[in-house]
């Protein structure tokens, strides 16, 4: 395990760099490997077995590869979410279906996201959602999630609060990325599961 972040050591910020540095030093054969496997392995997780409807993202740049895991959950006939990210960095959804479905939208100076091109179902979709898969860059032994910063999952997850729903919520990352401790504020709630290519890792406050 990776003792990057320990207490004491860098706080978000600097901590985000230093996880986006080495995630930037993969190749395309690597985004390639770790796709398959991350799919795989997430597939395997009982809470997407038998989920309905499940919100998730489609990956982009370095993050670990989702498109292969959101085309067999949509061949199982699972509804599959995917986020268009709105103004105020809050996120509305749309359902999704297939490659052939998403559209390249520029947010500004940010990276371009794919994002469903279909309709809109409204900020409040993700509360039908079996289980949330939520993008990152570290979790740490007691299922606390490090975040990008742009804090539009934290409005997620406080949606999912207020609708008093509690959907299994599952960060997907690489191996390196399982931390012994990530800087974590009192509304942080901690994940259930994490999924890596090598295998999940289950948290016992998140279940």
């Amino acid at each position: 395990m990776s003792h990057i972040g320990r207490p004491g050591e860098p706080d978000k910020r600097s901590l985000r760099r230093e996880l986006l540095a080495v995630r930037n030093r993969l190749t395309a054969d690597d985004l390639r490997e770790t796709s398959a496997a991350l799919a795989g392995r997430a597939l395997e997780l009982p809470e997407l077995a038998r989920a309905g409807t499940v919100a998730a993202y489609v990956s982009v740049g370095s993050e670990p590869g989702t498109l292969a895991l959101l085309d067999a959950l949509r061949a199982r006939g699972v509804r599959v979410l995917l986020p268009v990210l709105l103004p105020d960095n809050d996120l509305d959804w749309g359902a999704y279906e297939g490659a052939g479905s998403l559209a390249r939208v520029q947010h500004g100076g940010r990276m371009a996201l794919l994002e469903p091109a279909g309709e809109r179902l409204g900020p409040d979709a993700v509360t039908t959602a079996d289980a949330v898969l939520l993008p990152g860059l570290a979790v740490d032994t007691r299922g606390m999630r490090l975040g990008r910063g742009g804090g539009s999952y934290d409005r997620v997850l406080a949606r999912l609060e207020r609708a008093g729903v509690r959907p299994a919520l599952v960060v997907l990352l690489y191996d390196s990325e399982v931390v012994e401790h990530v800087p974590a504020e009192p509304h942080d709630r901690p994940v259930r599961a994490v999924v890596t290519p090598s295998g999940v890792r289950r948290f016992g406050q998140g279940a």
